[in-house]
């Protein structure tokens, strides 16, 4: 083999190598970062589907009063997962979820007690509640134009009539009431029998209350 042969053999073994070597760095799988499950994000960076009346962050709530600084839904990632299957359900046919309030530190909690210390309304914040875990939601449902679908009361009603074992509505309430426990009950949730607006993701229970607070833009 001559030397001059040598010389190309070796250019064209060192030219091929590195062409390789770009390919697999061009075409390489790149890296998803996965989310833990337990971790707080907005539900708004994963879906933009959801109708919003976040009503702590006004004053038309039965404390009278504004307690949360922006309307922003915070859930742990699981919660967000299972709330998204469960709106994509309701979709299909026809209706989308309305999000009263989700996440709530656990410092609201407290500003809450002090505005009703009555456990029959807000959970003491000794104990907390799933909704300082990062599980729960408070919602209801809208139609294809928006409206809201007849629920029987209002959103924190705290009378026998919000319950869901409360038989003296129309057949159509009944019915509405049915149909939103079936779909949140089928994509991981528990009601909750006394407000038919609240629903707790079942893998969440045992989550630590928690005091993360979330940034308004």
């Amino acid at each position: 083999m001559s030397q001059s042969f040598k010389i190309l053999f070796f250019a064209g073994f060192l030219f091929w190598n590195i062409s390789s070597k770009a390919q697999n760095e061009v075409y390489a799988s790149p890296v998803k970062q996965v989310i833990p499950d337990t971790s707080f994000v907005n539900l708004k960076d994963f879906s933009t589907d959801f109708v919003y009346d976040m009503k702590y962050a006004t004053e038309d709530n039965f404390l009278k009063a504004k307690v949360y600084d922006c309307a922003e839904c915070v859930l742990r990632m699981k919660t967000v997962k299972a709330l998204i299957a469960a709106n994509n359900d309701f979709k299909k046919k026809g209706f989308r979820i309305k999000l009263y309030d989700c996440y709530r530190p656990l410092s609201i909690q407290k500003r809450m007690w002090e505005i009703v210390s009555n456990p029959e309304y807000v959970a003491d914040p000794k104990k907390g509640s799933i909704h300082n875990r990062g599980g729960a939601v408070d919602i209801s449902i809208v139609d294809a134009n928006g409206k809201e679908v007849d629920m029987g009361t209002p959103f924190d009603f705290f009378g026998i009539e919000a319950s869901h074992n409360y038989e003296n509505l129309s057949k159509k309430i009944k019915s509405n009431r049915k149909f939103l426990k079936k779909i949140m009950i089928k994509n991981g949730f528990n009601s909750f029998d006394s407000e038919w607006w609240h629903y707790n993701l079942k893998t969440g229970l045992k989550d630590k209350v928690s005091n993360q607070n979330w940034k308004c833009e």
